[in-house]
């Protein structure tokens, strides 16, 4: 298994684009969509007034902001408990990140050891994206596909040339598929992250399985390696842990809420873990001090020794695919 994605072909996953009709403006967002939204999905204004996709369809409810093309709710209507957390102190405005449910770490992870002034997480997640385009398959599923082009804003830190797409698929399961193009002159070396908040019964009750035996990075011990000797990853401090060289699907067992999560994934081959705990909670604005307990996130990335090199003329694709189990494994 690599360490890290280094394509050597001319093209891997490439996006396809299709000929539409001119973008007209939505607020200050753009919709360059071919057809109408299909019933069950509406665009609307969401929490400080940014556009918001709603989706409502006998599978599921579904909340995602055009800004930081950020899924803020994925709901299926078989289970009773919520599945994505969302905090309460949560921003909603131009500029500033969404606390909670998935935000999109890219092109570097963590801050910027490069530009430290540098917004965490990269530009992704404060960036407006454009809506191009959603429908409901005949089972069901919900299909919303985004696109963020860098621009002039973003050159700084993004080479022109360089574009994302996002396909989110909402039904029973949850999909969710990150697309990097590089049609730029250069090669591209970036990092990136689905970072997937998880609403739990209490953090301190829950286990991660699937990481036995990895090295990680633990951040909250100046960064020292460790290797991972329990079989499951259970909370019960600050935590803060990049797995690296992880392909393999995580499980998150939950027996208040009666459940076990997956995630598999492709394309993606670090893992993090992360619980900000009692302290870390409240220093942060945007997270409530008495929070810490109801969640865990669970990430799919692509950092450190595992960040992808693309070279022009190439894509590389990161899926994250959620469902939910019974404690059984039955779903």
């Amino acid at each position: 298994m690599p360490s890290h994605y280094t394509y050597q072909i001319a093209a891997v996953n490439p996006i396809v684009t299709t000929p539409s009709r001119p973008p007209r403006p939505l607020l200050r967002y753009t919709v360059a969509m071919k057809y109408d939204l299909p019933s069950g999905v509406t665009l609307d204004e969401g929490r400080g007034g940014l556009p918001r996709v709603s989706v409502a369809t006998d599978l599921c409810t579904a909340e995602l902001y055009l800004h930081g093309a950020h899924l803020c709710r994925w709901q299926p209507r078989s289970h009773p408990h919520p599945v994505l957390w969302m905090s309460r102190a949560s921003r909603f405005e131009t500029g500033a990140p969404i606390r909670g449910g998935v935000p999109i770490c890219f092109p570097w992870f963590g801050p910027n050891a490069a530009v430290p002034e540098a917004p965490p997480h990269g530009l992704a997640r404060i960036s407006e994206w454009t809506l191009d385009g959603a429908e409901v398959e005949r089972d069901g599923t919900a299909v919303i596909r985004l696109s963020w082009p860098s621009d002039a804003g973003t050159r700084a830190s993004v080479p022109a040339g360089v574009d994302l797409a996002y396909e989110v698929r909402l039904g029973d399961a949850l999909s969710m598929a990150l697309t990097v193009a590089n049609s730029a002159a250069a090669p591209l070396r970036f990092e990136e992250a689905l970072h997937t908040y998880f609403a739990v019964s209490d953090v301190r009750h829950v286990g991660v399985e699937g990481l036995a035996g990895a090295t990680f990075v633990d951040k909250t011990d100046g960064g020292t390696r460790k290797t991972q000797d329990d079989a499951v990853v259970t909370i019960s401090r600050e935590t803060d842990r990049l797995y690296v060289n992880t392909p393999a699907t995580l499980t998150l067992t939950d027996p208040g809420f009666g459940r076990r999560i997956r995630v598999a994934k492709t394309g993606s081959l670090a893992s993090v873990v992360w619980n900000p705990w009692i302290a870390k909670s409240r220093a942060m604005s945007d997270f409530g001090d008495d929070e810490w307990p109801g969640m865990i996130c669970i990430e799919t990335a692509n950092a450190a020794e595992n960040a992808v090199t693309l070279p022009p003329a190439a894509g590389h694709t990161m899926t994250a695919v959620i469902s939910l189990l019974g404690l059984s494994g039955s779903s």
